[in-house]
């Protein structure tokens, strides 16, 4: 079978309490946002999640068949909690109490896919070998949250990515936030920033924010308005604007359609909590009534 997508990267067992001290324990991790939101746009998908095999409702949460699914094993699932301490969720404290071990080449699934997403949380998910060689099975694109997000000690700190001019050449897409922009380039200017990523080597770059999505290709600048009009499911904003980007760009979308489809299905998805659960007919509804 042909895959479109594979998302690799590990899974979390999250303790999140909202700014009003409520407090829930959900599965989470880029991956369990990216490939709902992908699967959604129509994409054939595969998921390979690095989890402690014990924990076997991880898989779950995931809306694909059971062999569209890949546990890789680690002696432990990474544990995360996240404290938020504003409505719109955009200020937060992270702290990890456990991280899974690093997913290496050998222990990708051999399936036939077009791309490998590598939807990490921490540096040291992903050594650069693994980089290097999915390039050789197909196009590869990458959160840089798993290069620059550092668990020193428990305490989530950023750094910038000492190898980013070696290893951004081998992407073909790439996504940042505003503030990971601006650790990698130094500049608060989104579009100097991905212009900048593009010119090092990212084919493709993506910059998020919570008032717009921003696409540079090195030819041109694409932006689309964020028009959600609660923000209760703030938290997988980024994985799944990504994940059905990078679907609707491998079912043949151009840009322009793609980055309006992903903002319209994470403005969706941030009015309720949890991974993407809509369809793809829901989220052109959504394009109809708000992007007109």
């Amino acid at each position: 079978m042909k895959y479109d997508i594979m998302f690799i990267g590990p899974c979390t067992m999250d303790c999140n309490i909202d700014f009003d001290g409520t407090e829930s324990r959900v599965i989470g991790g880029a991956v369990t946002f990216c490939a709902p939101a992908a699967a959604a746009a129509g994409a054939n998908v595969f998921a390979s999640v690095k989890a402690n095999p014990a924990d076997t409702d991880i898989l779950d949460t995931f809306p694909m068949p059971k062999d569209h699914t890949a546990i890789l094993p680690s002696p432990v699932t990474t544990l995360m909690r996240n404290e938020y301490f504003t409505p719109d969720r955009e200020r937060r404290r992270a702290t990890c109490q456990a991280q899974s071990d690093p997913i290496t080449p050998d222990q990708i699934p051999d399936v036939d896919c077009g791309l490998y997403h590598l939807a990490g949380l921490l540096y040291g998910d992903f050594p650069n070998e693994l980089i290097i060689e999915l390039s050789k099975r197909g196009k590869v694109a990458a959160d840089i949250q798993g290069f620059l997000r550092h668990n020193e000690n428990g305490v989530m700190n950023f750094h910038d990515w000492a190898d980013k001019k070696e290893m951004l050449p081998y992407l073909d897409f790439l996504k940042t936030d505003a503030a990971e922009a601006e650790i990698l380039t130094g500049t608060t200017d989104r579009r100097l920033a991905a212009a900048k990523l593009q010119a090092w080597g990212a084919k493709e770059v993506m910059i998020s924010h919570n008032e717009s999505m921003l696409v540079c290709d090195g030819k041109a600048f694409y932006t689309c308005p964020v028009k959600a009009r609660n923000l209760s499911g703030r938290t997988g904003r980024g994985d799944t604007v990504f994940g059905s980007y990078l679907a609707m760009r491998m079912l043949g979308a151009p840009i322009p359609e793609a980055l309006q489809y992903a903002t319209a299905c994470v403005s969706l998805k941030m009015e309720t909590p949890g991974p993407f659960a809509g369809t793809k007919q829901d989220v052109l509804d959504y394009i109809e009534a708000f992007y007109k």
